[in-house]
């Protein structure tokens, strides 16, 4: 019953997504496309955090190189989107391998702070190699052709590209949610709660991190090139240290122990700031400050919280 009920519920919100345009202004149709985006990044930030118990301040770096390849190949090679999506998975992971390999032996806060020093260099090689990445101007002028061979969609209507958004979205989301439930999350879950015990059951901790991470790298890179389209530009603060701290933030404010809770905070992130900055120049102090309350009382992130209240659970 509890099953059928959160597939209801699922697709009426789903229902919601793909009928906004029709119904919302522009306005809404950019804010729903970057909650959108934002909510993959941050779901990919979970898989790491949430199911691994690795927090990385550097996971930024993969959503950056995302935007940047989607950017440099629009400019340059002017491919079809969907072929730079998979480049931007490709490039993702790749540099989560790499920086991961270096990473995942060292645990809790000597882990976040290599991820932070590495995520550091990327934004410095972004900042500084002027050739490629056009320095702190970033990379802008590119231009969306078709979707895929023989799918010519208007790319540049915000409607059907917040539709395309919703669709790869909808489909990665899928992905990382097949990925959680395998026996591949369960491993992950078991190393978060005691990696002690599970190397002793003759399992590679290391080698689990290293997936898990990588894995996560691929899905931040796709939500980086899904961004810079949005933006029409690919720059070095999509890669800054202060970037990665959003998809911390966006997961514990919905909910870590959820799937869904990243998404939800990121909602929360962004409608919150929309509103905030309608009406104060000071809106990062009260969001600050909002934000904080948020966290404080509602332990177990904003979706877990309602969970709860609606499951009758008021502890």
């Amino acid at each position: 019953m509890k099953n059928a009920i959160v597939l209801i519920v699922l697709a009426v919100v789903l229902a919601g997504l793909v009928a906004l345009p029709w119904v919302a202004p522009y306005f809404y149709i950019f804010l729903g496309t970057e909650v959108l985006i934002l909510g993959l990044f941050a779901a990919s930030f979970n898989l790491v955090f949430g199911y691994s118990g690795m927090l990385s301040f550097g996971h930024a770096a993969f959503y950056g190189i995302g935007a940047y390849a989607t950017a440099l190949i629009l400019l340059h090679l002017e491919w079809p989107f969907l072929a730079c999506l998979v480049v931007a998975m490709g490039a993702g992971a790749l540099l989560a391998l790499v920086i991961g390999f270096l990473s995942v032996r060292l645990d809790e806060v000597y882990f976040a702070m290599l991820t932070l020093a590495f995520g550091m260099m990327v934004f410095a090689v972004a900042h500084q190699w002027r050739s490629v990445t056009n320095g702190s101007d970033g990379i802008a002028g590119f231009m969306l052709g078709d979707f895929a061979p023989g799918i010519d969609w208007s790319l540049g209507d915000p409607a059907v590209y917040y539709h395309v958004v919703l669709g790869v979205v909808v489909v990665a989301a899928a992905v990382l949610y097949l990925i959680c439930r395998s026996s591949f999350g369960l491993i992950l879950r078991a190393i978060r709660q005691n990696p002690e015990r599970v190397s002793f059951c003759g399992l590679d901790v290391r080698r689990y991190r290293l997936a898990a991470f990588t894995v996560a790298g691929a899905f931040a890179g796709l939500s980086g090139a899904l961004m810079a389209p949005f933006l029409r530009v690919a720059s070095p603060e999509m890669l800054h240290w202060s970037m990665s701290a959003e998809p911390v933030l966006m997961s514990i404010l919905g909910g870590t122990g959820y799937f869904l809770g990243p998404f939800f905070g990121a909602a929360v992130f962004v409608l919150l700031e929309s509103w905030i900055t309608g009406f104060t120049d000071a809106w990062m102090l009260v969001l600050g400050v909002m934000l904080a309350l948020m966290v404080m009382f509602f332990r177990r992130g904003v979706l877990g919280t309602l969970l709860d209240w609606v499951q009758g659970n008021h502890d």
